[in-house]
This record gives structure tokens, C-alpha cells and sequence, in this order.
């Protein structure tokens, strides 16, 4: 059994981490949980053109293969309206690795540590998600 000393050790020991380690980090815990399930998939790509943005992203900077996810991202661009995925804003800003939920909420994937792991299954996520745009 738990002591009431040990788990405020417990959550303090969370509080001091997730203070330390910033807001980003909080964010990228966050959207862990989200992509496992744990919140209402609220950080599923909300566009064609910002999962494509993301798609190409997480290519560029080796998160995802291209054998499995380039003819995905370019069976989404061509879907985008008006053909053109620069003068898209959902694109862009998924090709910079912001992420644009479908509630509207933004999940910058960049940066390193524990966020590369977050971003490659973020990465992941949007592929898979992807598949069913397409």
C-alpha cells in the first residue's frame, strides 16, 4: 500500500519533471496520450492538406520510410483543392511539423529527446490516418 507521503513524492517528482522540462514536453505527453487512446482523438490531422504537410514532414526528417508513405502523401496532395499544396495553410504548416488537430488545436513536432519519440509516433499516426483520406 501507498503511503500519502509517497505518492505526494510521486507527484511531486512528476510536477518537477514536467515543470523542468517545459511546456513542450507537457504538450508532447499530451498528445501521447491522445494518440493512444486516451483523449478523443482530438489530435488526428484535421485537413487533407495538413496530413499531407505532416506526411511530408516526418519524410524529411526520417520519421516515416518512403516506400510506405510517399505514394500516400502524394495521393493526398492531389486531392487538395485547387491543386496547389503551397497555398495551402493546413499544408504548410505540416510541412514546418505542425500538427493541426481537428479541434483546432496545434502540436508543434519538432525538436529533440522525448519529443523525437512523440513525433515519430505522431508521425505514425497521421500515416495511418492518412491511408483512410485517400
Amino acid at each position: 500500500m501507498i503511503t500519502a507521503r509517497q505518492r505526494f513524492m510521486r507527484v511531486s517528482a512528476i510536477a518537477l519533471l514536467l515543470g523542468s522540462a517545459g511546456l513542450a514536453q507537457a504538450q508532447s505527453l499530451d498528445m501521447l496520450k491522445g494518440l493512444a487512446g486516451g483523449a478523443s482523438g482530438s489530435m488526428a490531422s484535421g485537413s487533407l492538406g495538413n496530413a499531407a504537410g505532416v506526411i511530408e514532414y516526418c519524410l524529411k526528417n526520417n520519421y516515416l520510410s518512403a516506400d510506405g508513405a510517399s505514394g500516400v502523401k502524394d495521393q493526398l496532395m492531389s486531392k487538395i483543392p485547387g491543386g496547389k499544396p503551397a497555398a495551402d495553410p493546413g499544408y504548410v504548416d505540416g510541412s514546418q511539423g505542425i500538427l493541426t488537430g481537428s479541434d483546432g488545436k496545434k502540436m508543434d513536432l519538432t525538436g529533440g529527446g522525448l519529443k523525437q519519440e512523440v513525433t515519430r509516433k505522431a508521425c505514425d499516426f497521421v500515416l495511418k490516418q492518412a491511408k483512410g483520406m485517400i
